[in-house]
């Protein structure tokens, strides 16, 4: 440190870093927050080469230490979780109007993919009612599958695609922050919301309805169902109720007996199996109970051929890709840290938007349509005592094998029991004590909540989202245009400034007045501090004069100020200028690195003097004590005199 560098109060004045230096840095923390790598700094490089190569593909991490041991579980896992992706896919794949062996496709191709790049032991691959249903409102905006069956399917698959590629760039460019916009209450609110239209469209394939609406709104839904009740069939409804019961039933048994989890798991193909033999010995799509009709023996055929980007139908699989690549991404990064803080455990939530990318952009080359990390799946996943990601290998296998030999025999799958396990896994979505306990801590994020329930329920989904993304966004901009500032005060018989406001025995002091500064200051609220801080000096002047002690310092702590631009300097130059006219010095507390370096360049260190600039509060108060006590000695010794 040159002599002109030597700290002042202890507080050190470096060179400010060059540009290039604090991009990387901000760079550095942006993208890689975690910092991956620090611990292969001094390696060698064929081992760095081998450390990066397995942060970035993670199957190269764990297959090599694989053994029996873990497969014995994985086989046991994997099994359980296919037997509730043939269901399931099936179901939700009716739920998005498309061809129901492309549900099972899409539980064989994907969890091959995420096996290798995904970096959550316990995340189930599937697809999801919610993006289902979110594809075939979006879809059928420009072609019914009614009409034109093969190009809604073409166009599925285009939007699986465009889901991919943006959940792909945003893992490789690390931008998992712009998921997090996606809010806890946004989401609860989205998928209860959800959860209820999806439970209302299901009473189509109860009632055995030949007509429906293609809207997703609660009014268009519930007119469509009375507008039609000459076709409701009352053989569907009572085989409906009966197969809903027995998956509630065996709902309340794994709530009960957590140890009897595969009850309720093997319960959807149990449902299939039994409704198809009931449908096929009765004959019952001659009594008004519809079944799922031919599936083709095979596995997956290529689909690259049917992407199409069309500009007369692509707003359709562009609107839907965008909106089902977030809600997938928020769901399944959720889902899959949540399992992982059980064990004690960690993911990357950028890895994973690579995986869930990958595996939708190779899906949609091979017959599928967009998956993620459902809960369903997961939780039996994690339940069945899943190891490692092999579990999603066995389940491919199994579906697979199921493709090949077995998925004609699910033809007979009546769709009034699809419907009842659609409903019986929507019931667990809406999520009342979730809601509750918002609505007891924080009002806002009720609000939030309910904006994304209500706004599916009686506008549309997207819209709904919309909504309470704003919601969530204008209260993020609050905090960040209106930031938190407080005054300090000293705690009795110590040393430590605190809130007033929080801790109101806190003592006063004389000729000071102290605030806290919570947050960047920059021109969103620059004008809001510059307010803020003058209120604080006028109120304590105030209050002050009645006493004789007027002010003389005002310290600004800004410890947690991380960050200032131009505007910021220039309004704190301004505040400094008005206290100046008051007789007031500003003196800065504990300025961090960024902030220091740009009121150095920008010489406002030079114009309020680097003796005032202290490292923290309880330096800078001894300090204005000790030259309030010598100033009022010093007018002692003026009086003596005259």
């Amino acid at each position: 440190m040159s002599p002109g560098q030597l700290p002042i109060h202890g507080v050190n004045f470096p060179e400010p870093r060059s540009f290039g230096t604090v991009l990387k840095s901000n760079l550095k923390e942006t993208l890689f927050p975690d910092d991956p790598f620090s611990h292969i700094k001094n390696e060698p490089l064929s081992r760095k080469t081998k450390k990066v190569v397995q942060y970035f593909v993670p199957v190269f991490d764990w297959l090599p230490k694989y053994n029996l041991a873990l497969f014995k579980y994985d086989l046991l896992a994997g099994i359980t979780i296919a037997s509730l992706a043939i269901p399931q896919g099936i179901s939700y794949a009716k739920l998005g109007n498309i061809p129901p062996i492309i549900g099972l496709y899409s539980s064989f191709v994907p969890p091959l993919i995420y096996a290798v790049f995904g970096s959550s032991k316990h995340i189930a691959v599937g697809t999801v009612a919610a993006c289902s249903l979110i594809i075939a409102a979006s879809i059928e905006e420009k072609v019914s599958h009614v009409d034109n069956l093969e190009l809604y399917v073409s166009l599925v698959y285009t939007a699986t695609l465009i889901s991919g590629l943006i959940q792909t760039t945003l893992g490789v460019l690390r931008l998992g922050i712009l998921v997090d916009f996606l809010s806890h209450s946004t989401i609860t609110g989205f998928m209860g919301g959800t959860a209820i239209l999806i439970c209302l469209q299901q009473l189509k394939g109860m009632l055995g309805l030949r007509h429906f609406t293609t809207h997703t709104d609660i009014i268009s839904v519930l007119r469509a169902i009375f507008k039609n009740r000459k076709e409701w069939e009352w053989e569907s409804a009572v085989v409906g109720i009966i197969f809903l019961a027995f998956l509630q039933f065996t709902r309340f048994v794994k709530q009960k007996r957590p140890r009897l989890f595969w009850v309720s798991a093997i319960a959807p193909i149990i449902t299939v199996i039994v409704g198809g033999l009931f449908a096929y010995f009765t004959h019952a799509d001659k009594h008004g109970i519809a079944i799922v009709g031919t599936l083709k023996k095979g596995i997956n055929p290529l689909s690259i051929n049917r992407i199409t980007f069309d500009s007369k139908y692509l707003s359709a699989p562009l609107k839907a890709g965008v909106i089902t690549a977030m809600v997938a991404l928020a769901e399944g990064i959720a889902i899959g840290r949540s399992f992982a803080i059980i064990k004690n455990e960690q993911i990357d939530g950028n890895k994973e938007m690579v995986a869930f990318g990958l595996m939708n952009i190779v899906g949609s080359f091979t017959s599928c349509y967009l998956t993620t990390g459902p809960f369903s799946k997961t939780a039996v996943n994690f339940n069945a005592g899943c190891r490692t990601q092999m579990s999603n290998v066995v389940m491919a296998i199994c579906m697979m094998l199921t493709l090949l030999f077995l998925a004609p025999l699910f033809s007979y799958t009546p769709l009034v029991a699809l419907s009842a396990i659609i409903m019986s896994a929507m019931f667990g979505l809406v999520d009342y004590e979730k809601v509750y306990h918002l609505y007891k801590t924080d009002k806002f994020d009720f609000i939030i909540c309910m904006a994304a329930f209500f706004g599916v329920v009686f506008i549309s989904m997207d819209m709904g989202l919309l909504l309470s993304v704003g919601l969530a966004l204008i209260r993020a901009l609050l905090y960040v245009a209106r930031p938190a500032t407080c005054k300090l005060g000293n705690l009795p018989g110590s040393k430590l400034y605190r809130d007033v406001d929080q801790y109101a025995d806190t003592n006063q002091m004389p000729g000071i007045l102290a605030i806290q500064l919570g947050s960047p200051i920059y021109y969103a609220n620059s004008q809001y501090i510059r307010e803020r801080i003058l209120r604080y000096v006028r109120d304590e002047q105030s209050v002050a004069s009645l006493k004789g002690n007027d002010i003389e310092y005002l310290l600004l702590d800004l410890g947690s100020v991380t960050s200032i631009d131009i505007t910021g300097v220039e309004t704190l130059v301004e505040v400094q200028r008005l206290l100046q006219s008051k007789e007031i010095k500003m003196i800065l507390v504990n300025p961090r690195l960024a902030v220091m370096e740009k009121l150095t360049v920008t010489k406002f260190i030079d114009k309020i003097g680097k003796e005032s600039v202290f490292l923290s509060i309880e330096d800078a108060v001894d300090a204005c004590r000790f030259s309030l006590m010598s100033s009022k000695e010093m007018k002692g010794i003026d009086i003596s005199i005259a």
